[in-house]
């Protein structure tokens, strides 16, 4: 379903524009005025004239987008008048600073949820509540059966997982932005302090999240030990792409495990062909998607990326709000997660 003509928002074929700012939403081409809730591929993309975001997520679109680009660095709540609308950015709880944006113009309240999860994450700002007359919202996880423990007693399984191998290195897969740190971050909460060693493309997106005071385990890139270094017993952190590089080459006798919502799903685990499956996401699950609904207390949802159908039909007929899929060229995240995380050689 298309956006109603005249709304706050419009569907064009650059992404959600909002008339009343003259901006564009995590545009699917480059505009000249972009409002970006976070830094993964499929939000951020080259190109733009300016570019507004929150500014803890400035290092990681640097590095992704230009040094050169010209951000607009905004704080969470802060409230700006762009153009003939009022615009403001709060927290989401995906990743290093990533944002909900809330659009005021017109006497109506719109909110695009960008990528979000609820659940407690240390290595980024907790997700706020925001309230909206109109809701977008993303349902990349939006099935009943996807509902998250939480990341401490993930990252104990994983502890565990890695005690448990003895004289072979362990390798653990996640994608190389925000999965990664928030692993570690979850590990340096147990108390781990031994050195885990990183894939270049992790390494690259880490002085982002220690700048902003993220704590995490020592960590060295792989790449700077010698060829020969014993690796028996050290953990290795590395993005899904990289097990088609040569880089991993010495870590061939490896155990190896795969983190991500997607371990949920056990035909998922088999496909992937790791050992081991962690199940952490930094999307919502479905209990997630639908507090943020209620709390909202938006009187019409429009639902995008992955399982927008069901929950739009299920907002509708069991919740009683009006609720629609939202049709354009909204990316859900893959399962293997190459297409938001690039791996250089």
């Amino acid at each position: 379903m298309p956006l109603p003509p005249g709304g706050l928002l419009q569907l064009t074929p650059e992404g959600l524009y909002c008339p009343a700012a003259e901006a564009w939403i995590d545009p699917w081409r480059p505009v000249p005025r972009a409002l970006i809730t976070h830094g993964h591929a499929d939000h951020a993309r080259p190109g733009c004239v300016t570019y507004w975001a929150v500014g803890q997520a400035e290092g990681i679109l640097r590095q992704r987008l230009g040094a050169a680009i010209d951000l607009i660095p905004v704080d969470y709540g802060a409230l700006h008048r762009i153009g003939g609308a009022r615009v403001s950015f709060h927290s989401a709880g995906h990743v290093l600073g990533s944002a909900q944006i809330l659009l005021e113009a017109g006497g109506e309240r719109w909110l695009v949820s960008g990528d979000y999860k609820r659940c407690a994450d240390p290595s980024c700002t907790p997700f706020q509540p925001v309230g909206a007359d109109v809701l977008i919202t993303e349902a990349t996880f939006g099935l009943p059966i996807y509902r998250w423990r939480s990341g401490g007693a993930v990252a104990q399984e994983i502890v565990d997982w890695w005690r448990s191998a003895g004289d072979r290195p362990s390798l653990l897969l996640c994608y190389a932005f925000g999965k990664a740190q928030r692993v570690l971050s979850e590990l340096h909460r147990l108390g781990i302090d031994d050195e885990v060693l990183l894939h270049g493309s992790v390494e690259a997106l880490m002085a982002p999240y220690r700048e902003r005071g993220v704590a995490m385990p020592p960590t060295r890139p792989l790449a700077e030990l010698p060829r020969g270094t014993p690796l028996e017993g050290r953990l290795v952190v590395a993005p899904p792409g990289a097990l088609r590089g040569r880089g991993l080459a010495r870590l061939r006798n490896a155990q190896t495990a795969f983190v991500s919502g997607w371990m949920a799903v056990r035909g998922a685990r088999r496909r992937r062909g790791t050992g081991r499956g962690f199940v952490l996401s930094d999307h919502a699950d479905w209990p997630g998607l639908l507090r943020t609904v209620r709390d909202s207390g938006a009187r019409q949802v429009y639902v995008t990326h992955g399982q927008s159908t069901v929950l739009a039909r299920y907002l509708r007929e069991v919740e009683g709000v009006s609720a629609e899929p939202l049709e354009g060229a909204f990316e859900a995240e893959r399962f293997e997660g190459e297409t938001q995380e690039p791996t250089p050689a």
